[in-house]
């Protein structure tokens, strides 16, 4: 193919012919990424000729036709005050009835808590679904399906008909004992346990009234309004567990060939006889939605005016439900990515699946809207991971190295017109993470669209140091830190920079740089707590005392609190002192990523000091103001049908 007629249609699948580097450049893709590129984007080349190699796709469409951009909603009481709320990992939370890992019994709790304390939301970690069969792939943010949820936060003691046994117990207290989350353990208790649960309840029909809010009928319009969605989910449910028996593993992609495809003969006669099996797991996927819904409703009872604030992972696993259910809608030849930068000079490949940019925005059903309902219907926030994808992502095509990937388009103002619908519909609004490389122009457009940027303390710097709190935007969400940092004080005695070198991430040269870098930042803080007229602590050192790096977090929360932002998240990490990270990002095997507990239980959060003086702080500089006749919980809509 000649080079004018490969570059045309580069141009025409929304191809970037340009990436950046290290050095602050745009480099060229080479002609092998553009045929590559092109390939995964499912263009077969041959000669000077071209087609498609399924069934024809809507094309790109074009981006503005006119220059108003969708507004996503936000509720009428932000217009008047500026709110607060707690952010956490479910799995993290310790408590003495749980099976040793967060559930939804605990979050209710946690709720509760909140409503007392003044917060108005919970933050929390993708809870989309895992693999069941595999449940050390646990990482939150590379999920078997976005559409589904995770049936092991699911709190077996709270459904109707459960009875404990001695044996049990002593598993369950094995499991609550350790700091890191037993997942397989807890996988093994519970799906134990619902599957005898699930005989009980087929059992006793639907004149049994202790199952008498857990009723028959509901399950099956769940399961009718699940559809094909739901079945192939809970197929693939079973076949997954049913391969990893057999060593195949618990993704489709080392299954034998012909169970590789949801609409395969082998496959529909696997159906045939595990009909009950797959019925099973869809009777998981309804309990954990009575039980999510069961936890927003606690939450507007316990006056969170936001309620759940739900993340949205930005792709799935490459060999997972979602990619096995609708290989038609997903990237098959590549992943996704990003470029070389200085932090990463190889560039950094995800390994998940992303939708072709031809279908993710197709129809009235289309895979993205389908994906936020999933979300929304539960939350009263939810926050996109990786918000540039809404206008481009970088694909790493299969084989190749990330510098051998280039960015594509996607259909961004179809996109947002989307996110505007399905947030009205369930009155959710929309928080955008837009960290790190992303085009200069983005911020101001999605502001004009009403999605929140995600602004992070140690971020929000310049050439003069930390930025004065009336720096930071209005439409915004602030956080001192993610799940992908230290807390401040573990950030404050740089920790998170020994970490990345006693993991090999980062080498002894560099390391001794960003030490002398994180002594000025120490010293900017300071400085940037001064001009706002906040407390900084005597004796506060690079080795400061436990006491004082606990007076310097309350003063650090009291600085983001003062920003006009809309929204500020206490990370419950800090309320409770945590000195292991919740995730080292590069790291795999050699630190326990998505496993670490909260060293205090639930049941000693509400008499724990750092905790009453951080939601003191919040309350003194985010006072509660009511819009007239507004009662909490208003601006949601509770829709038990989901």
């Amino acid at each position: 193919m000649k080079s004018a007629e490969l570059d045309r249609l580069v141009r025409q699948y929304g191809i970037s012919p340009t990436r950046p580097s290290p050095g602050d450049r745009e480099v060229a893709i080479s002609a092998d990424t553009k045929r590559k590129i092109l390939s995964a984007l499912e263009v077969e080349l041959s000669g000077t000729a071209r087609r498609e190699t399924s069934a024809p796709r809507r094309e790109q469409q074009p981006e503005w036709t006119d220059k108003t951009i969708p507004k996503s909603f936000l509720p009428d009481f932000l217009f008047k005050t500026r709110i607060w709320g707690i952010s956490l990992q479910l799995y993290e939370l310790r408590s003495a009835r749980n099976w040793g890992i967060g559930d939804c019994e605990d979050l209710s709790d946690v709720a509760d808590l909140a409503g007392k304390l003044g917060a108005d939301f919970i933050g929390l970690n993708p809870l989309h679904a895992p693999f069941l069969a595999d449940p050390d792939r646990c990482s939150p943010y590379e999920p078997s399906s976005r559409q589904h949820l995770n049936p092991l936060y699911i709190a077996v003691d709270r459904l109707p008909g459960f009875v404990s046994s001695a044996e049990l117990e002593r598993q369950l207290e094995g499991l609550r004992r350790s700091d890191l989350v037993d997942y397989a353990g807890v996988a093994r208790a519970k799906l134990g346990a619902l599957r005898d649960l699930w005989r009980a309840w087929l059992q006793a029909g639907a004149t049994d009234e202790t199952y008498e809010t857990y009723d028959p009928v509901d399950f099956d319009a769940f399961v009718t309004r699940g559809g094909d969605s739901l079945r192939r989910h809970a197929l693939f449910e079973c076949l997954s567990l049913s391969m990893a028996e057999r060593g195949a593993g618990a993704g489709w992609r080392g299954w034998p060939a012909d169970f590789r495809r949801s609409d395969s003969a082998a496959v529909a006669e696997f159906e045939r006889r595990h009909a009950d099996e797959v019925r099973f797991h869809m009777w998981l996927q309804w309990l954990a939605h009575r039980q999510l819904l069961q936890v927003a409703d606690r939450a507007r009872d316990a006056g969170l005016r936001i309620g759940l604030y739900l993340d949205l992972a930005v792709g799935e696993a490459v060999d997972g439900s979602a990619t096995w259910s609708e290989p038609d809608v997903y990237i098959s030849k590549a992943t996704i990515g990003s470029p070389p930068d200085p932090f990463a000079i190889e560039g950094q490949d995800w390994h998940l699946a992303g939708y072709l940019p031809s279908a993710i925005a197709a129809g009235d059903g289309s895979p993205y809207r389908r994906m936020l309902s999933a979300a929304m219907r539960y939350a009263g926030a939810i926050r996109i991971d990786h918000a540039p994808a809404l206008r481009r992502l970088f694909l790493v095509p299969l084989g190749s190295r990330p510098d051998g990937g280039a960015y594509v388009r996607y259909p961004q103002h179809r996109l947002l017109q989307i996110l505007a619908e399905t947030s009205a519909e369930h009155r959710c609004l929309v928080i955008g993470e837009a960290l790190g490389m992303i085009p200069p122009d983005l911020p101001d457009e999605l502001a004009a669209a009403q999605i929140l940027s995600y602004r992070i303390l140690s971020y929000e710097q310049d050439e003069k140091g930390f930025k004065p709190p009336d720096a930071y935007p209005v439409f915004g969400l602030t956080c001192i830190s993610t799940h992908d940092h230290q807390t401040l004080a573990g950030w404050w005695r740089s920790a998170d920079i020994q970490d990345r070198r006693d993991h090999g991430i980062v080498p002894p040269d560099l390391t001794a740089k960003h030490l002398q870098h994180r002594q000025r930042e120490r010293r900017n803080l300071k400085a940037a707590l001064r001009a706002a007229d906040i407390d900084v602590p005597a004796r506060l050192s690079a080795r400061a005392s436990r006491e004082t790096l606990r007076e310097l977090t309350v003063s650090a929360y009291r600085f983001i609190a003062r920003t006009p932002s809309l929204l500020v998240a206490v990370r419950l990490a800090d309320l409770t002192d945590e000195k292991r990270p919740t995730n080292i990002p590069g790291t795999s095997d050699s630190y326990p990523n998505w496993k670490p507990k909260l060293s205090v239980s639930l049941e000693g959060l509400a008499s724990n000091p750092l905790l009453h003086r951080i939601t003191a702080a919040m309350r003194e500089e985010r006072p509660r103001i009511h819009a007239a006749r507004e009662r909490p919980g208003s601006g949601r809509i509770s829709n038990r049908q989901g």
